[in-house]
């Protein structure tokens, strides 16, 4: 098996002069191949088996950049023609399961099954399917393989079925062969709130076409609403005793982080996802919660009627659809362990720092600025770090009120009180960073990716780094030019 080789991600690679391309009408026809597998294991091992192969509809995705030189995920799917052995698709992703695997209980070694997809153009011949898995030095090994014939009779010929299915046509701005498809799914809106979903879903369409650096680029994009009714309104909160019947079985307080938002029902987003052409996925949440999540070429969740739901919603597509790290380190997370000490992650955002001065974006660095760069940070792990106290206690009062039914009073109070202070809190991160002398500077900043020593982000804020109105800073910008210009091109 021919082996591929990725170079660490640099801020001046272009894809314009990748050295192979894979011609498309070659190998695939314009479908989508759809396998879905379980992801068995935990913190010692994986196993992947599969479920079922489907095809349908036709291909959303580029028909030119079939070769994912990003180096980015946990996992890669490589696809190889069986009859020359050579590589034609591959993809990088991380995975539900991936985290799974850093949570205590996985660490204890109780096993878990999560269902999971990987999309592909479909082929004209028998293929070879690959999944390749980072080691503890984030090089990739090879977990499992599958031949893959698309004659066989067991493979599905699907045909989409729209019964009970609204779309919504947002920004529609050519082929989505060379754009980039978003679809923002529903969750947790019963039949009578359509109205509410269109609306929710105009306006952060409109949200994500105004920020930098969409905006310059929105012509790269197409917009689409999927919406299906949900029987009950709302999304779970376990920690508060509230459960409800939903199409995406979305629930708060997943691997036991309370704000964490996510599903482990990929079959039904996949289903629903599939009434449009996608790249990425949206699952808009209807709940006035603070809360999300986002996995890398998975889908990303966000909240609709919070104060913080912009930000969730713009932060959260940095992690799904860019591959973006966390940038902050303060607050509580489900993983342990999630970037081994030493080695360098593959994210673009952030760095262990082992060949300093030189960092993956030394093209970016402000000239002349101290690697690591000093920047005040214990006076902010002060600051931040007492908050996070108050918020988990508070956050823990609501919930533990909520649960025994207490009256509404009092739980609106504690409700205002949080809001309160979680809005001064993010005022004063906001003029701590804009009085450094680094704000607005390109350096090494210690503090990032869950951990306050070793990992260092590129700038003093943004969007990953902290909540509120602010841009990306310049290098997650790149990466996500980068990005874009992936799917446009």
């Amino acid at each position: 098996m021919k082996v591929l080789l990725f170079l660490s991600l640099s801020f001046v690679i272009s894809f314009a002069g990748s050295k192979k391309t894979t011609k498309f009408s070659d190998y695939f026809n314009d479908q989508t191949l759809r396998v879905d597998y379980y992801h068995t294991g935990n913190a010692k091992f994986d196993l992947i088996t599969v479920d079922k192969i489907i095809i349908y509809g036709n291909w959303a995705g580029n028909t030119v950049n079939l070769i994912d030189t990003l180096n980015n995920g946990a996992y890669y799917a490589k696809v190889y023609d069986l009859a020359s052995d050579s590589l034609i698709y591959s993809k990088g992703f991380n995975s539900y399961y991936f985290e799974y695997q850093t949570s205590s209980d996985a660490i204890k070694g109780k096993k878990k099954t999560f269902q999971e997809s990987i999309l592909i153009p479909a082929p004209k011949e028998k293929i070879k399917l690959v999944f390749e898995k980072r080691n503890k030095k984030n090089k990739l090994e090879q977990l499992a393989e599958f031949i893959i014939d698309p004659e066989s009779v067991d493979i599905i010929r699907k045909k989409i079925s729209s019964n009970n299915i609204r779309i919504i046509n947002g920004k529609l701005s050519g082929s989505p062969h060379n754009k980039v498809d978003i679809a923002i799914l529903s969750e947790g809106y019963t039949k009578t709130e359509f109205n509410k979903f269109k609306t929710d879903f105009n306006r952060f369409m409109n949200v994500f076409l105004n920020k930098e650096p969409y905006k310059e680029v929105k012509d790269k994009f197409n917009f689409y609403g999927v919406f299906k009714p949900s029987a009950e309104s709302g999304v779970d909160e376990p920690r508060a005793g509230k459960y409800k019947s939903t199409v995406l079985n979305c629930t708060f307080n997943s691997l036991g982080s309370a704000r964490y938002l996510l599903t482990e029902d990929n079959k039904e987003i996949r289903n629903l996802a599939e009434h449009v052409p996608y790249d990425a996925i949206y699952i808009m949440v209807n709940s006035k919660r603070y809360g999300g999540g986002g996995i890398y070429n998975q889908y990303c969740t966000f909240t609709t009627n919070n104060k913080w739901s912009e930000y969730v919603f713009l932060h959260e597509f940095g992690h799904s659809f860019t591959g973006l790290a966390d940038e902050y380190y303060t607050s509580d997370v489900a993983y342990s362990d999630f970037y081994p000490k030493g080695v360098e992650p593959v994210e673009p955002n952030i760095t262990a720092l082992l060949n300093k001065p030189h960092v993956k974006w030394d093209s970016l660095l402000t000239p002349g600025i101290a690697i690591p760069t000093p920047w005040g940070k214990e006076k902010y792990d002060s600051l931040d770090f007492s908050w996070q106290r108050l918020r988990r206690k508070l956050n823990n009062q609501i919930a533990k009120l909520t649960k025994h039914n207490a009256p509404q009073d009092s739980i609106t109070i504690i409700k205002n009180m949080f809001n309160k202070l979680d809005k001064e809190h993010a005022a004063k991160v906001d003029s701590f960073v804009h009085k450094s002398r680094y704000a607005g500077k390109v350096g090494a900043f210690e503090g990032a990716g869950y951990a306050s020593k070793g990992l260092y982000r590129p700038m003093l804020d943004c969007i990953m780094f902290s909540k509120g109105d602010k841009p990306f800073c310049d290098v997650c910008t790149s990466a996500i030019k980068i990005m874009i210009n992936f799917y446009s091109k």
